[in-house]
């Protein structure tokens, strides 16, 4: 199991667990099928035609062979009688393939619509969930899991029904057509190949999940270390990613291996008791002809009603192995369907109140972990069209205020009011439609510039976009490349230099326009030419909205309206620029080992 894996917390599996997690997932997939109701009728009509075609073939074969026997009169082919068996030969084809394409929408649309509930779900789901979780190993669960759902619809549909079906008719003949002892050995063999099927078949699942989870945790190491590629690179860690992937791949072959070696042993105890019973059936139906108690035609048609039968039986044994596998498979991905929403909208909530927004935090306490306080009675006020900044060391929960405005997380103690309104009682898709940020650390879309810019309003115009980008005094360098706004920015960003990331994260934000804006260090990436410029910028799509500023460098934030200085989550000082350095406490000293870095600049790479 992965130590960090969110999707990892699974019950232990028992045979309870299983049936209970069998009816539950046929439970929530039984929506899907009866949006379609007619169509798995039709489906179903379809595939009665099929097995009755096919059950027909055999005892038109009866006929043919008996008509033909020399003891007889006949001496012309009965040409009515094989054009029929032809016909029949056909029909079973034709019915099998109108009933897959009939039932096909249902299949597809089930996956599509599980598929956008689990997408819809994990967006759903807190920042926290997101920063435990490993995206490679959960993407293999969500892969997965919907090819099961494929799997367990058409399955259980058009196998475990059909083969019933099937027994029942052949049942039906074997009683109308033979003596008892023909039944008894035919319900003999198929009661002890189900029960065979069954009893391996739990003991494999479990060697299933197994692999499973080895196969999620080496797509995980694998995805994360290429995601990591620069890191591996400084460090020249390839060998040692490669001895780490290996080790997973090494313990994921022991288990495909052992995986194969049970499917073997189910495959060939399955084909022992289905040979004893075909035996002992050909044998008894010998004996009859022998005797003359039976015709040659009966011989034929006992042969051929078995072999009909041991066909689908033999593929039930692998439709069980599937649907325990693809429950297995499901298991996860429901798992994950199951996560608590730690940040949920209540009941009717209203959307946040429309006009110039106020932003107050009260006695706000937060902690990610309760023997770790990151936040103490966190209180300050930032008026409409306001501009307050928060300075202060790494890790005194500057970033964690922005954090809680979003609502990412909800706070362990006080409260936070945007326009006299709990954050916790407005709907989340109001709240974050208020507020734009420019965060520290920009990630961007592998699509084009202009993507990750009309991201910011997605039914923004051409003209906007480029307007923002104007704005954000990135435009000319954006038309000076080759492919303008169609280039593509690499994975996260990394084809463009930080400050060019920077500059697109401030366009999206200006092209949302939003009511609040959070600057969360949003220049520390740029050098100090390209952040004056900017600078003057930032100020003035500021004007007139709220702003929360995350500051690094204090020089930026010398005309807010509030500067807040935060030490180990509490507010200590609090003031205008010119009052923080008259008092002469912690602001007054950042300011003045800033002042000498900027004096000095060969010493400030080092001290930063």
């Amino acid at each position: 199991m992965h130590a960090h894996s969110s999707t990892s917390h699974l019950p232990p599996t028992t045979g309870h667990q299983t049936h209970r997690t069998a009816w539950s997932t046929l439970r929530s997939l039984l929506p899907y099928v009866w949006e379609y109701r007619w169509r798995v009728a039709l489906a179903l009509l379809l595939l009665v035609a099929a097995k009755l075609a096919n059950v027909g073939v055999p005892l038109l074969m009866k006929s043919i062979v008996d008509d033909l026997d020399p003891r007889h009169a006949v001496l012309l082919v009965p040409t009515a009688l094989l054009a029929a068996y032809g016909a029949l030969r056909f029909s079973t084809t034709l019915f099998a393939e109108l009933r897959d394409v009939v039932f096909i929408r249902v299949t597809q649309r089930a996956i599509r619509r599980v598929a956008l509930g689990v997408f819809l779900h994990l967006h759903s789901l807190s920042l926290r969930f997101h920063l435990d979780r490993q995206t490679g190993g959960m993407t293999r669960d969500i892969e997965r899991g919907t090819r099961g759902i494929s799997t367990l619809l058409s399955y259980l549909i058009f196998s475990i029904l059909p083969v019933i079906l099937e027994f029942v008719l052949v049942a039906a003949v074997l009683l109308a057509k033979f003596d008892w002892r023909f039944l008894a050995i035919t319900l003999g063999a198929v009661v002890a190949y189900i029960a065979f099927t069954f009893f391996v078949s739990e003991w494999r699942t479990e060697i299933r999940k197994r692999a499973n989870e080895l196969d999620s945790r080496a797509s995980t190491r694998a995805i994360d270390s290429l995601l990591n590629y620069e890191t591996v690179k400084y460090f020249g860690n390839e060998a040692f990613e490669a001895q780490r992937y290996d080790d997973s791949l090494r313990r994921y072959e022991t288990a495909a291996v052992k995986n194969e070696a049970s499917l073997g042993l189910l495959n060939v105890g399955q084909s022992g008791i289905i040979a004893l019973a075909v035996a002992m059936l050909m044998w008894l139906a010998a004996d009859g002809v022998a005797n003359g108690a039976l015709s040659l035609g009966d011989l034929v048609l006992v042969n051929a009603l078995l072999i009909q039968l041991y066909i689908p039986l033999n593929f039930l044994g692998m439709v069980y192995r599937e649907i325990k596998q693809s429950l297995a498979d499901m298991d996860r991905m429901f798992t994950l369907l199951g996560q608590h929403l730690e940040v949920q909208d209540p009941p009717g909530a209203p959307a946040l109140p429309a006009g110039p927004a106020t932003v107050v935090f009260d006695a706000v306490n937060f902690h990610y972990d309760p023997m770790r306080q990151i936040l103490h009675h966190v209180s300050f006020e930032i008026a409409a069209g306001a501009r307050v900044a928060v300075v202060g060391h790494s890790g005194s929960g500057k970033s964690t205020l922005a954090r809680l405005l979003y609502r990412f997380y909800d706070v362990t103690g006080g409260a936070i009011r945007v326009n006299g309104l709990d954050v916790r009682a407005m709907t989340q898709a109001s709240l974050r439609a208020a507020i734009g940020i420019v965060p520290q650390d920009t990630v961007l879309f592998n699509d084009s510039i202009r993507y990750n810019i009309h991201y910011g309003r997605t039914s923004a115009t051409e003209a906007e976009v480029e307007a923002a980008a104007r704005a954000a005094h990135i435009h000319d360098f954006i038309v000076s490349l080759p492919q303008g706004y169609a280039t593509t920015v690499g994975e996260r960003g990394l084809k463009l230099s930080g400050g060019e990331k920077q500059r697109v994260a401030i366009a999206r934000a200006i092209l949302k326009n939003p009511r609040i804006l959070i600057f969360d260090e949003a220049t520390s990436a740029l050098d100090s030419e390209t952040e004056r410029s900017i600078q003057e910028e930032l100020s003035r799509i500021a004007q007139g909205r709220t702003t929360l500023v995350i500051a690094h460098r204090l020089s930026t934030i010398m005309d807010a309206d509030q500067i807040l200085v935060m030490d180990a989550g509490q507010i200590v000082e609090r003031g205008t620029h010119r009052e923080l350095l008259a008092v002469g406490g912690q602001y007054a000293q950042m300011w003045a080992l800033q002042q000498q870095e900027e004096a000095a600049p060969g010493q400030s790479a080092i001290q930063e």
